[in-house]
């Protein structure tokens, strides 16, 4: 059997009541954090979100480092911080400064976003996203490189910054790319980036993840191939039956898909999801973006298509370690990141599925 490396996916409490004290919550999760370090997974994830709803975590870089002092082998990072949101010195500064707090165990997961609203509410243009994350993150690399920041873009300006701290990894930590459209994959493939895919089904993420290996080879790059990141839903359970009765309630819904769009409290407000009901503005239109939402739209409709498609994995530890066997050969991922909260579900479920998923199937895979 190969070898995987399990990654969890926080969401930190997302659809968690409203009554909760966010101080609790950070704490319930951060000892979360915790269970995983002693249980031996490879490494922690959140993700950024601003003007949301669910956007627990909307400074990546603080929350990670109570995790990173809470823990003592697992890796930590977001994926992703959203590029496009930072002053590019400032998030350079404070991802070294984590990776120096957590003694180098940062991933730094890199993406431009997807919400068209959460730009307009922040006076950013969603159209010049790509563009902007560009610059941002050659600046973070010249940031990282020991030498000053002299650099005069389209965007920022800097003449002789002095930025510190330097990563505790050297060169600097993993940067990933979180994609999903075919340019994207080439931009990190030229890059030399590790790749994250969450939610295409497994007959497009396997043909994407090809992709990124052909022109990763095509450039000659040195060293070991970048690493392939998968995040899927999950659930475990003691047998099959319980697995399907409790996740099939929470995960063909609107909550329980991994990017919902529409409804909710932002169709209350003035500026709403944005100008496209599909949230992307006019790149909802986009072919490929029309395709992955019509996906969406689908497997918040339909538990059997989102199970058929590879969107979650659902069923027993030995069920559950036989579907990442299958996957894993097929699409070729070497890490597997495991969303275990899912929706409305009760939180005594998600943990008994995080505490199966630790004791029963990473064994499986070491």
């Amino acid at each position: 059997m190969a070898k995987i490396d399990f990654a969890l996916w926080d969401a930190v409490g997302g659809y968690s009541g409203s009554e909760e004290s966010m101080a609790d919550v950070y704490d319930e999760h951060i000892r979360l954090a915790q269970e995983l370090d002693e249980a031996g997974w490879h490494s922690y994830f959140v993700i950024e979100h601003q003007n949301s709803p669910i956007g627990r975590i909307t400074a990546p870089s603080i929350f990670l480092t109570a995790v990173a002092r809470a823990t003592k082998q697992l890796r930590i990072g977001a994926m992703m911080w959203q590029l496009p949101f930072y002053h590019p010195i400032r998030l350079a500064q404070e991802v070294a400064m984590l990776d120096q707090l957590s003694r180098g165990r940062v991933e730094f997961g890199t993406g431009i976003g997807v919400h068209e609203h959460e730009f307009i509410r922040w006076g950013v243009d969603f159209y010049q996203r790509a563009a902007i994350s560009g610059e941002v993150l050659d600046i973070v690399r010249m940031a990282w490189s020991g030498n000053e920041v002299t650099f005069k873009g389209k965007y920022f300006t800097f003449d002789e910054a002095l930025p510190q701290p330097l990563p505790y990894q050297k060169p600097h930590p993993p940067i990933w790319a979180a994609v999903h459209s075919d340019a994207a994959i080439e931009f990190a493939a030229r890059n030399n980036f590790h790749v994250a895919q969450n939610l295409d089904t497994d007959e497009v993420v396997a043909r994407k993840f090809d992709l990124f290996r052909k022109i990763w080879r095509e450039c000659n790059h040195a060293g070991p191939m970048p690493r392939v990141f998968l995040q899927r839903q999950i659930h475990v359970a003691e047998t099959d039956e319980k697995a399907h009765a409790e996740a099939r309630q929470f995960l063909a819904t609107r909550e329980g898909g991994a990017v919902p769009v529409g409804g909710g409290r932002l169709d209350h407000t003035r500026i709403g999801w944005g100008t496209h009901a599909r949230g992307m503005g006019r790149d909802s239109e986009r072919p490929s973006d029309k395709a992955r939402g019509e996906v969406i739209f689908k497997a918040a409709r339909s538990y059997e298509f989102t199970l058929e498609q590879g969107l979650a994995v659902v069923g027993s530890p030995e069920t559950v370690i036989r579907i990442l066997t299958e996957s894993q050969q097929r699409i070729g991922y070497d890490i597997f990141c495991a969303n275990h909260e899912i929706g409305l579900m009760p939180k005594d479920q998600v943990r008994n599925s995080i505490r199966l998923m630790s004791k029963e199937v990473l064994p499986a895979f070491r």
